[in-house]
């Protein structure tokens, strides 16, 4: 017979192991999640050409300095670089003969600044840090962006080069439009940080599609597409046919995917088939950028001829992007 004494010596009993078992498993998850993640600061960036912009901005996170200081000096090495002719200055027009730029900018704590249509003013990412760090806004465009960046000290400037012109002016012959796949090997440069206090921030910049429609805003200055960063999971960015972007806010899906336990590789290549699967992607280019807290990194793009510099020392290296087309 089952005594009142037993059942109750065994009742106590199996309360006491529960207890140590929820005990014991609660420790185990608490010393799981409250554990550090093992970072490598690092600096990335779209495009080979633009290693020696993730030069620059490596050396100030070599030197200890933050990663929002480090991005924004970054992109600016191809912002007044003349001859790179998809950012700043030397960019090439739109249909009316206008250098019109995109930028925006993400800090560590989601914070966020963008300016669009922006003209005669050579970094518009700098005016972009303006715009998150000292107004209640997030993005500034056309002629309001242009009168703060005047109001905070930055000059007019006529950015269309001789070279640029001369392009513009064969193309109106025509006046045929048609985006060109990795033109110059380049296109918007996206860059993202990680410094040595493990925090991550980001920067997007470029003076969008060639001979484009006055007005037209592309996916950079567009959080959530040409870029996007939460400072627990990582960040992304873009770059190529900014409308296609735009149509999946493609940069916040690929960290949502890292958010759900995707490794950075694994969240590009999902991003980029979302295109593939409802657009008519063989016309056009999308590469994706992504690295996570721990400094992993993982691209992919739909045609071949995507590539990305990255900095995590001295000596920088250029990286071939996989691709869902082959060559």
């Amino acid at each position: 017979m089952f005594s009142r004494r037993k059942f109750l010596t065994q009742s106590a009993l199996g309360s006491i192991s529960l207890s140590l078992g929820t005990s014991c498993a609660a420790k185990d998850n608490e010393s799981t999640s409250d554990a550090p993640i093992k970072f490598t600061p690092k600096v990335i960036a779209t495009w080979n050409p633009n290693i020696t912009a993730t030069k620059v901005a490596w050396e100030i996170i070599e030197a200890g300095g933050r990663a929002l200081d480090a991005v924004e000096q970054g992109v600016m090495v191809p912002e007044e670089n003349p001859e790179d002719q998809s950012v700043g200055y030397g960019g090439r027009p739109d249909r009316e003969g206008n250098v019109t730029l995109d930028a925006c900018i993400m800090d560590e704590n989601g914070n966020a600044g963008s300016v669009c249509f922006l003209q005669n003013i050579k970094h518009p990412i700098a005016v972009a840090r303006k715009v998150m760090e000292e107004t209640p806004h997030v993005i500034l465009a056309g002629e309001g962006a242009l009168n703060f960046a005047l109001s905070k000290g930055f000059k007019k400037e006529n950015l269309l080069t001789d070279k640029s012109k001369k392009e513009w002016g064969k193309w109106l012959e025509e006046k045929k439009y048609k985006p060109i796949i990795n033109v110059e090997n380049h296109d918007t440069i996206g860059m993202l940080a990680l410094d040595k206090n493990g925090d991550m921030c980001g920067a997007c910049t470029t003076s969008g599609l060639a001979f484009k429609m006055q007005g037209r805003v592309g996916d950079s200055p567009i959080i959530g597409a040409g870029l996007f960063v939460d400072n627990e999971i990582g960040g992304a960015t873009a770059t190529g046919m900014g409308e296609a972007v735009l149509k999946t806010l493609g940069s916040f899906l690929v960290v949502e995917l890292m958010r759900q336990g995707r490794t950075p590789q694994e969240a590009c290549e999902e991003a980029v088939m979302r295109i593939v699967k409802k657009q008519k992607y063989k016309d056009f280019q999308i590469g994706y950028l992504a690295m996570n807290k721990k400094g992993e990194v993982g691209s992919y793009c739909i045609h071949a001829g995507f590539d990305y510099a990255e900095h995590k020392g001295k000596e920088g290296e250029i990286f071939k992007s996989d691709s869902y087309l082959k060559e």
